[in-house]
């Protein structure tokens, strides 16, 4: 019993002497889960070839990735609980390792899909556990400094996802977006066993009960709710009967399972946290963000492929403003954050990425490099101003005992989030596209100056080649072809008008948060 406490007193000391070597294996492990959040999505054509599957086939291999580790991330807190914290996150480090290899080795769909589960199941963990071991080792008034370190993890990585991955695909094969991990795995490992140490409430506890009922309906709600969000738009939503029934299956999984965390006494999460408001508002306030973020990624390089004719590494490319703005807030957050007041960080986040994306929402086809740049530069600037200080606030007031708990809540969440701003923007583009062209088809008509003079302009061009029947034919496909890039265009530049007003919506909410300071005093 002496020497079990005095291993404990040391832990504690050794933490308090440098928290910062708490950052390395976090940061290192937070960027391996999060980069590969995004870098597949370019390389998927390529596996789609590669498996001679299509590539609404191929989607399954991101798909089953993001149910595996959302079904992982709520239950942090009890794992940690069973195996002890700094157990179950070096766990979480070899499983992801090792399948990010087996998963450059896959010779079919199947065995991709089955390594992609293994490797979100190890993932899952790496993102929440890491939040609340950053969180716990600094005091509250130095984790806004913390935070901005951390949000070059969490804010970055995703944006140079699709950069990287292109220029993997591109220069040597889609194999090695999946074996980059395998180094920088090993790295988190050891950084892992030396820095990382457990306080007591986080090392392994005795007698932990399973709630074997609470996993089901969590796998159940998580795995039909994904599937929805993934293919309800490709199926035409809810005129699709199994969109339907799935969609009544996790609805009833989804309530069944937080009745049962509710009632039961030892339930696989902790939903008293809820009734914390800063935790509360702050979480939805991040679930907003995170789906205007991964919407943001998923349309602005789709306008840049289909409309404007550049290739996926070089709309990839064009991502990087956003990175740096990010960066940019990133010190900005780090000098500020002790002596301007986290609320007035977020509002002013919130409105450059308001702007940002208003900016985007005035896009033509006639635009310039710049024109992509500069609104996606301001776009990071808000992200990195706004995101960093409102994890802070939302854990402010969180005992450490319970940020394990929280995080993991809180990122399953923003995962949702993510997923429903996804859903809803492919389906506000597809839908948005018809409307725009149901509104410009009647402009078409031979009793319309404008037009009739397009098409004879078009039919002269072809004269010299085709006789001129086939040239008005001709002379009246490319007006048609205009009309499409124009009700494209007008869904994209809805899209893009949606996302700022979203930001500008919940900026009030940020008022409502207890500043950090206020509660040290």
């Amino acid at each position: 019993m002496r020497v079990k406490i005095s291993f404990m007193t040391k832990n504690t000391e050794e933490q308090k002497i440098n928290p910062w070597l708490a950052c390395l294996p976090t940061m290192v492990a937070a960027f391996m889960f999060v980069l590969d959040e995004t870098i597949a999505n370019v390389a998927l054509p390529h596996m789609a070839g590669s498996f001679s599957v299509s590539r609404e086939e191929s989607m399954w291999i991101l798909t089953f990735y993001l149910i595996a580790s959302g079904i992982v991330i709520p239950m942090v807190g009890w794992f940690s609980k069973v195996l002890g914290r700094k157990n179950f996150f070096i766990l979480s480090i070899i499983i992801f390792t090792v399948a990010s290899g087996l998963c450059g080795i896959a010779k079919n769909l199947e065995s991709m899909v089955l390594y992609r589960i293994l490797q979100g199941i190890g993932g899952g963990g790496l993102l929440p556990v890491s939040q609340a071991i950053l969180l716990e080792n600094f005091k509250p008034q130095e984790r806004g400094k913390a935070m901005a370190v951390f949000g070059l993890v969490i804010v970055i990585a995703p944006i140079i996802g699709p950069v990287l991955g292109g220029w993997i695909t591109e220069n040597w094969s889609w194999p090695f977006i999946y074996f980059i991990n395998i180094p920088i795995g090993i790295i988190a490992l050891f950084l892992a066993r030396a820095f990382i140490y457990d306080p007591p409430y986080a090392r392994k506890q005795q007698g932990v009960k399973t709630d074997g009922l609470g996993f089901f309906l969590l796998s159940i709600w998580l795995l039909t709710l994904q599937i929805v969000l993934d293919k309800g738009n490709n199926a035409d939503w809810f005129n699709a009967a199994w969109i339907c029934w799935l969609s009544g299956i996790s609805a009833v999984a989804g309530i069944a399972f937080l009745i049962s965390q509710i009632k039961n006494k030892e339930s696989l999460v902790d939903l008293s946290v809820f009734k914390d408001k800063n935790f509360t508002i702050g979480t939805f306030v991040q679930v907003v963000m995170q789906a205007v973020l991964l919407a943001s990624l998923a349309i602005l390089p789709q306008f840049l492929q289909s409309l404007m004719g550049y290739d996926a590494y070089k709309s990839g490319l064009s991502m990087m403003p956003r990175g740096l703005g990010a960066l940019m807030a990133m010190f900005l957050c780090a000098s500020l954050s002790n002596l301007v007041d986290n609320r007035l960080l977020v509002m002013i986040g919130l409105g450059c990425i308001a702007g940002g994306s208003w900016m985007l929402g005035e896009l033509n086809l006639q635009i310039s490099t710049m024109n992509i740049g500069f609104p996606n530069f301001l776009f990071g600037i808000g992200l990195g101003l706004a995101m960093i200080p409102i994890i802070t606030l939302s854990m402010a007031t969180i005992s450490n005992a319970q940020m394990t708990n929280a995080s993991g809540l809180q990122n399953l969440l923003k995962n949702i989030g993510g997923a429903f701003g996804t859903s809803i923007v492919a389906t506000l583009l597809s839908r948005g596209a018809q409307k725009h062209q149901f509104m410009l088809i009647e402009h078409l008509s031979d009793t319309v100056q404008t037009y009739s003079e397009r098409v004879q302009a078009y039919a002269s061009m072809f004269m010299s080649t085709v006789d001129p029947h086939t040239a008005h034919y001709m002379g009246q496909y490319n007006a048609y072809r205009l009309l499409m890039q124009q009700a494209n265009l007008s869904a994209f530049i809805d899209a893009f008008r949606i996302f700022a007003i979203a930001s500008i919506v919940i900026i009030p909410l940020i008022l409502l948060l207890k500043n950090l300071k206020e509660e040290e005093t």
